[in-house]
C-alpha cells in the first residue's frame, strides 16, 4: 500500500521548479540564453508527483518540455543552466541547450525536441532492465501531441505484447503548439482511452491536483514494479506561457485571455497554499532558500568557459565520406 502523499515536500518541489523556471525567464530576453526555451510553468504537479516516487535507479526520459522532470528527478541544476547558457560545464557540455538535458547520476536519461522521439527509447531502456533482471522502471513523459505519433503506439504495442516496466506520462495540456485538441482528435475520446487498444491499463487524473497525481501515479507505479506490464496515464494540465519562449501569447488569438486566467485560478501551488500547506513562515523559509540556491547557480553557470573552438567537431557522429 502506498504511502500518503507528502504535500509539504510536494509543495517545495514544485515550488523550487516554479522559481527557477521564473528566474529563466526573466534573464531569458538578455540575449546569453541562445536556445530556445520551453516552460512547463502551470504544469508543476506532475513532475513533482510522479518523480517524487521514483528512486535513484529509475530511469526517466523527457520531451522538449523537460525543465521540471529534470529537476524533480534531482537533475543538476547549475549543469541545467549551464547547459541554457551554452558553456563547457552545462549537462550536455554546451552543446544542446534547454531541450537536450542530461543527468544519468540522477537518473535522467535524455529528453529531446523531436515529437515523441524518446518515447521508443524509454520503451529500449524497460526492455534492457528485464533483461538485466533489475526492479528498476522507466518513466516517460510527453504531451497531447505526441499522442498522434506513430512512435507512441508502437512503442505502446511493443511494451504491451512484451510486458515491459514502462510508465507513459501524458501531459495533456490541450495544445499542440497552437492546435487545439477539438481540432486533432475525436470529440468524446481521452487519451487514456487509447490503453484499451493495447489491453494496458490507464488512468486519467486532475493534472493540478498534486495528491490525484500523486495516487494515480502510485497506483500505477506499484503495478509497473510488480511485473504486470505498462501502464498509461493522462493528467490533464495546462501552460500558461507562450509554445516556446517566455512570455504569454494571449494576442495571438488561438486561445482566449478567460481560459489562461481560468487554469491559472487553478494554480497547483495556490491549491495546496490554499489548504495550508506548508504554512507560512515554512513557505518563506523555502522562498529564502530557492532564491539563494537559484542567484548562486546562475552566477556559477555564466562564470563557466564557452566549449572551446577546437572542440567544434567533438561528439559529432563522422558519418561516410
Amino acid at each position: 500500500m502506498s504511502r500518503a502523499a507528502p504535500l509539504p515536500e510536494l509543495f517545495a518541489s514544485m515550488l523550487r521548479i516554479r522559481r527557477i523556471e521564473e528566474a529563466i525567464a526573466r534573464r531569458y530576453p538578455e540575449g546569453e540564453m541562445r536556445c530556445p526555451v520551453h516552460f512547463c510553468i502551470g504544469q508543476e504537479a506532475v513532475p513533482a508527483a510522479v518523480c517524487g516516487q521514483l528512486a535513484r535507479a529509475d530511469r526517466v526520459f523527457s520531451g522538449h518540455r523537460s525543465h521540471g522532470h529534470y529537476l524533480a528527478k534531482g537533475g543538476d541544476l547549475v549543469a541545467m543552466l549551464a547547459e541554457l547558457y551554452g558553456r563547457e560545464t552545462g549537462c550536455a557540455r554546451g552543446r544542446g541547450g534547454s531541450q537536450h538535458l542530461i543527468d544519468l547520476d540522477a537518473g535522467f536519461v535524455a529528453s529531446a525536441p523531436i515529437l515523441a522521439g524518446t518515447i521508443p527509447i524509454a520503451v529500449g531502456a524497460a526492455l534492457s532492465a528485464t533483461w538485466r533482471r533489475s526492479r528498476s522502471v522507466s518513466v516517460v513523459f510527453f504531451g497531447d501531441g505526441a499522442t498522434e505519433e506513430g512512435a507512441f503506439h508502437e512503442s505502446m504495442n511493443f511494451a504491451a505484447a512484451r510486458r515491459l516496466p514502462v510508465l507513459f506520462v501524458c501531459e495533456n495540456n490541450a495544445y499542440s503548439v497552437h492546435s487545439p485538441m477539438a481540432g486533432r482528435q475525436p470529440a468524446g475520446r481521452r487519451i487514456a482511452d487509447m490503453g484499451k487498444a493495447y489491453a494496458m491499463p490507464a488512468a486519467h487524473a486532475d493534472g493540478n491536483d498534486v495528491a490525484a497525481v500523486w495516487r494515480t501515479a502510485a497506483e500505477a507505479l506499484a503495478r509497473v514494479r510488480g511485473g504486470d506490464g505498462p501502464c498509461l496515464l493522462e493528467f490533464e494540465t495546462y501552460r500558461w506561457l507562450e509554445h516556446c519562449g517566455p512570455n504569454p501569447d494571449d494576442a495571438l488569438g488561438y486561445r482566449a485571455s478567460e481560459e489562461v486566467d481560468g487554469w491559472r485560478a487553478r494554480c497547483p501551488i495556490e491549491r495546496l497554499r490554499r489548504e495550508g500547506v506548508p504554512g507560512e513562515a515554512q513557505e518563506r523559509a523555502l522562498e529564502a532558500k530557492f532564491a539563494a540556491e537559484i542567484e548562486a547557480a546562475f552566477a556559477a553557470a555564466r562564470a563557466a568557459p564557452m566549449p572551446d573552438p577546437r572542440d567544434l567537431g567533438a561528439f559529432v557522429h563522422p558519418g561516410r565520406g
